[in-house]
């Protein structure tokens, strides 16, 4: 099973490189995002809520070198918020309503689902476009709902959630090393 597992990884990660040039143009734009004062948001479920945390944290805290904290905040990591929007509207709203709030005309909302059907994150998505700001996705494999709705998406072609979860760390690693790159941030 282990062995399964490892050689689909090696599968997918073969097929992921062909995603550098647009990882290394979402850092180009997300740095030019940040360094004007926009902002990220990230939102996901499960798994894909705890990628998109990690994401945030890379950008307010550092990837690897020193460099001014960014701002990304992840939709979901604010219980007391999460739980009384999902009590008061419902679950599908539980992104949306933060995408509402927090975001703002050229910001960016990097949305992740392994299926590209959850829809809370679908809601935010229309949120965001409401709000003018840039969607992205982070999905498994195409075609789905999420990636069609988003101004850009990279679907992961995998037979498994885990292995979709795990091309969606390097993916967002390789963003954070993209954005860094952008911003001249030195390599020790």
């Amino acid at each position: 099973m282990i062995e399964t597992h490892i050689s689909a990884l090696a599968q997918a990660l073969e097929r992921i490189g062909d995603e550098t040039p647009r990882l290394t143009a979402w850092g180009r734009h997300l740095a030019g995002v940040l360094t004007s004062g926009g902002r990220i948001l990230a939102c996901g479920n499960g798994g894909s809520a705890a990628e998109a945390q990690h994401l945030t944290a890379e950008l307010v805290g550092r990837f690897k070198d020193e460099r001014m904290p960014l701002s990304a905040i992840s939709l979901h990591a604010d219980t007391s918020a999460l739980t009384a929007i999902a009590n008061d509207y419902g679950i599908d709203e539980m992104f949306a309503r933060g995408v509402r709030a927090h975001g703002r005309p050229g910001d960016v909302l990097i949305a992740l689902s392994t299926s590209g059907t959850s829809p809370n994150v679908l809601a935010s998505v229309k949120a965001a476009h409401e709000m003018a700001m840039t969607s992205w996705a982070l999905t498994g494999p195409a075609p789905n709902p999420l990636a069609a709705m988003c101004d850009d998406a990279i679907c992961v072609e995998a037979g498994t959630t885990a292995t979709v979860q795990e091309i969606h760390l390097l993916c967002v690693h390789a963003l954070c090393i993209a954005l860094d790159d952008e911003l001249g941030v030195s390599r020790g």
